[in-house]
Parts: structure tokens; C-alpha cells; sequence
């Protein structure tokens, strides 16, 4: 395992092979789904260059392992689990060999997630609403459920999952996405209540529109209805994912200490407008 040295320049911390600085998350282990792009990706840079140890869990390997070649190229250490967290058996060997790598996990970061299609409410198909819902929702449960044992065994940890400002206020023709997003701010709450007194802190933050290969999704192709769409978020540009991953971070380190069940809301004022 590589000691943690000090970069040259700006980008925080990384892992290298000689010197002791200490990260925020220096000597911790952090599992970290849908980490192939997006958001995902920017946290297990940013944890990489703050001290951890990341397990990279995406169903799709290019993205996956181009995100653990970009944390070696900065002297970090991960690993790439090809998964779809959505189904219970692959969870359960993301776990097994992430804790049979590093020996526990400190922190999850549960952030796989997908959008869909738009589509008026009685037209969604059963299939695009169980695919909506399982990857979303059921991958944060299920991933939840096979983690906090290994916490609760090592004293405790920290869960964040990744839910969104769609899962606080309604969007017309994505239904399953906002209840999607919407459960996971309730499964947050009820885990943080349940594993609070065993040191497990369990939090959830919910991003706005977020520059990533899902919003891209939303944005329209034509060129100026695209600067149209972009000019009407909020301050006029998509949040980028480092901002993201920042608060992530927050919610993963000591900095947030005696935050539980909290709804961190990054959303450049969306929610509030």
C-alpha cells in the first residue's frame, strides 16, 4: 500500500509511494458505485487524492477503468469491480472483494444512478419504471444492506447517497426518476435513525443540474435552444461535478461529524427559486 505524498501545484493531495501527508481520508477504504463518469468519477478522483483507497463499481468497464487509470496516473490507489449494483448478487461480490483487496470499507458513496426517458406518466412502460427504480433506489438499498455489516463489524463508517433536487420538487414527465430520487431521501433517513447509535453516519446529498453524461440527456441538440437551456439554470451554467464531489466529501471526512440524515442540497438555488 502507497503512502500518501504532496502534489506539486493545485489538486489537493495524492497517493504516493514516500513522505506522510495526511489527507482527510488518509488510510480509508471507500466503495463507490456508478464512479465510471459524472459525478461518481469526480468523488473517487478527489477521495484518491485525499488519502483513500477507492473501489471503482460501474457496469460499464471502459468508464470504470479509465476512472482507476486516471487515480494511478496521479499516484492513488483503486481497484475497477465491473457490477450492476441494481441485482443482489453483485453486490454482494462488489463487497466481498473490495473488503478481500483492502480489509474493510470505511466509506460508500452510493451514486449509481440513471435518468430515463421523458415521458408522460401513463405512457411509461413497467419495464423503464422497475429499470428507473432498481437502479436508483434498490442499488442504494442493496449495497447499504451488504455494507453496513462489514461496519458495523469494524466500529463504524459513513454511507452518502446520491439522490437529487428532483427528488424534493416535481418535474413533469419523469416520474420514475423523482420517485426514484425522492425514496432514496427517505431510505437516508430511515437508515441514518437505525445505525446512528452503532457510529454509522448515513447522509444523502442531492445535486441540481450537474454537467455529466446524464444531463447531457436533458440538454437540447440544437444549438440554440442548448444556450437557451443552459442560460436558464441557475447563475447561467450547470453545476460541475467537482462541486459535487467536494460536498461528498464533506459528508465522507470529520468535517461533518454530527451531521446525520442530513439532505445536503447543491443546486445553486434551483429548489428555492
Amino acid at each position: 500500500m502507497a503512502d500518501p505524498v504532496e502534489p506539486a501545484g493545485q489538486g489537493g493531495r495524492v497517493l504516493g509511494t514516500r513522505g506522510k501527508s495526511m489527507g482527510k481520508l488518509n488510510g480509508k477504504v471507500a466503495l463507490i458505485t456508478g464512479a465510471g463518469s459524472g459525478i461518481g468519477r469526480a468523488t473517487a478522483l478527489l477521495f484518491a487524492r485525499e488519502g483513500a483507497r477507492v473501489a471503482v463499481a460501474d457496469r460499464v468497464p471502459a468508464g470504470g477503468q479509465e476512472t482507476v487509470k486516471l487515480i494511478g496516473d496521479a499516484a492513488g490507489e483503486a481497484i475497477f469491480i465491473e457490477a450492476d449494483v441494481s441485482r443482489e448478487a453483485a453486490v454482494q461480490e462488489t463487497v466481498k472483494t473490495t473488503v478481500g483487496k483492502y480489509g474493510r470499507i470505511d466509506v460508500l458513496h452510493n451514486n449509481a444512478g440513471i435518468q430515463g426517458s421523458f415521458t408522460p406518466t401513463t405512457d411509461v412502460s413497467e419495464e423503464a419504471w422497475n429499470s428507473i427504480l432498481d437502479t436508483n433506489l434498490k442499488s442504494a438499498f442493496l449495497t447499504s444492506k451488504h455494507v453496513i455489516p462489514v461496519m458495523l463489524k469494524q466500529g463504524g463508517g459513513v454511507i452518502i447517497n446520491t439522490t437529487s433536487a428532483a427528488g424534493i420538487v416535481g418535474l413533469p414527465y419523469v416520474a420514475a426518476y423523482c420517485a426514484s430520487k425522492g425514496g432514496v431521501i427517505q431510505l437516508t433517513r430511515s437508515m441514518a435513525l437505525e445505525y446512528a447509535p452503532h457510529n454509522i453516519r448515513i447522509n444523502c446529498i442531492c445535486p441540481g443540474g450537474t454537467q455529466t453524461p446524464m444531463m447531457e440527456q436533458w440538454i437540447p441538440v440544437d444549438p440554440a435552444a442548448r444556450e437557451a437551456f443552459m442560460k436558464a439554470l441557475p447563475g447561467g451554467r450547470a453545476i460541475q461535478p467537482d462541486e459535487i464531489a467536494r460536498a461528498v466529501l464533506f459528508l465522507a471526512c470529520e468535517d461533518s461529524s454530527s451531521a446525520i440524515g442530513a439532505v445536503l442540497v447543491i443546486d445553486r438555488g434551483w429548489t428555492i427559486a
